[in-house]
């Protein structure tokens, strides 16, 4: 239904990394969502009334927030979509993730009304009258929202929302609430017991579960979370398929929000090309890097020595100094700088966020060492910390 819709209402449909392609998705997907959770409401709580279970009740209501959240969302997208303005120049992206957040808080207030509910009903237990009409409409409950997890998971796959899979988790949450909801009543009715309480109990932890850890993945990327480390494979992997390019460092990605990515490097390059040539070269990858990747970027060009066995040989050494220290160090960026009294070795030092040195330990330490070489040397040593 929703690829039927997308190919009425949206235009270039298939052309998903178009921010506003996705946004158009963002709000089909809450407007046929706010739809179908109306409709669910409607029938739920007829069927609450009828049998008089809180747990089939407080299921309706929490299909009447889902419809809230689809507006959350759908107002989201839209907010989304606006374009950059003076007061926010990189565009109004992340608001996606704050209406993902948004939606994870409704979740999990759904759970703490749902816990109370069902510590009434656990204190006061009763029968619960489950009618043909009653189960029909459980039944179809669970088909409905299973099939709107399906599509929300599909559509967030495709275009990258993390909004839109809090959307889908709250779906797929939904119909398993509802499941328990059926096999409580199917107990009553056909052993007599009442565990509706207990039920409703069980399925409140489960969505607060869920809306915690929804709430995780929109806080990070609104915090600054690291990217995947396929994402920084595939950067590095494009920017060093270009001979000019040795390696890469130093790489920062900021996220704005989805299609909104802008990343900064440092490429290594060979001091003894020309520089206008490798200036060239870089142009074309900050250039193209967007249309093979999705985002902007920025490099700046670091020169290194190449094809000298001395700055080799002492690099290689400063390598090995810099792993008995931690063996999971690596070092870049390094120089080396004769003067008339000592030489200068000047590198940089990816310490794991878990190393217990502090830098300033980290620094004297491979000073050190490198001081105990013979001649007279000196460490000019910056601590990085690495991105994956």
């Amino acid at each position: 239904m929703i690829g039927l819709l997308a190919k009425i209402f949206i235009k270039d449909a298939d052309k998903t990394r178009d921010v506003r392609v996705r946004h158009a998705y963002g709000v089909l997907c809450g407007a046929f969502g706010i739809f179908l959770n109306l409709v669910l409401f409607g029938i739920k709580l007829a069927a609450g009334l009828i049998s008089g279970s809180v747990a089939i009740t407080a299921d309706a209501i929490n299909n009447l927030s889902d419809a809230g959240s689809s507006v959350v969302s759908m107002v989201g997208f839209r907010m989304a979509g606006q374009k950059p303005d003076p007061e926010h120049p990189f565009g109004h992206g992340r608001i996606e993730y704050v209406t993902g957040l948004v939606v994870s808080m409704i979740i999990i207030l759904m759970g703490f009304e749902l816990l109370k509910s069902s510590f009434e009903k656990i204190m006061h237990p009763a029968m619960i009258e489950l009618k043909p009409v009653v189960a029909v409409i459980l039944v179809v409950s669970i088909i409905v929202k299973l099939y709107m997890y399906g599509y929300n998971s599909k559509i967030a796959d495709v275009i990258g929302s993390s909004a839109m899979k809090a959307t889908a988790l709250d779906s797929f949450t939904d119909s398993i609430a509802t499941l328990v909801v059926l096999g409580c009543a199917l107990a009553g009715f056909y052993f007599g017991i009442s565990i509706d309480g207990w039920c409703g109990l069980a399925v409140s932890f489960f969505v607060l579960y869920a809306g915690l850890s929804s709430a995780k993945d929109t806080i990070d990327p609104l915090l600054g979370s690291k990217p995947s480390k396929e994402y920084v494979d595939a950067i590095e992997k494009f920017v060093t398929s270009y001979n000019e390019v040795i390696g890469i460092h130093d790489l920062v990605v900021h996220d704005y929000g989805p299609g909104r990515v802008m990343i900064s490097l440092h490429a290594e390059v060979p001091s003894d090309r020309n520089i206008l040539d490798v200036h060239d070269t870089i142009d074309n990858i900050e250039r193209r890097i967007n249309e093979t990747l999705g985002c902007q970027c920025v490099i700046h060009m670091d020169p290194v020595v190449v094809n000298d066995e001395a700055t080799d040989r002492m690099k290689r050494l400063c390598n090995l100094i810099a792993k008995s220290v931690d063996e999971r160090f690596t070092i870049h960026d390094f120089r080396m700088v004769k003067g008339p009294s000592h030489t200068n070795l000047i590198f940089d030092v990816v310490a794991p966020f878990d190393c217990r040195l502090t830098e300033d330990e980290i620094k004297n330490t491979i000073n050190a060492k490198i001081e105990s070489l013979p001649g007279n040397h000196y460490a000019v040593v910056q601590v990085d910390r690495p991105m994956v």
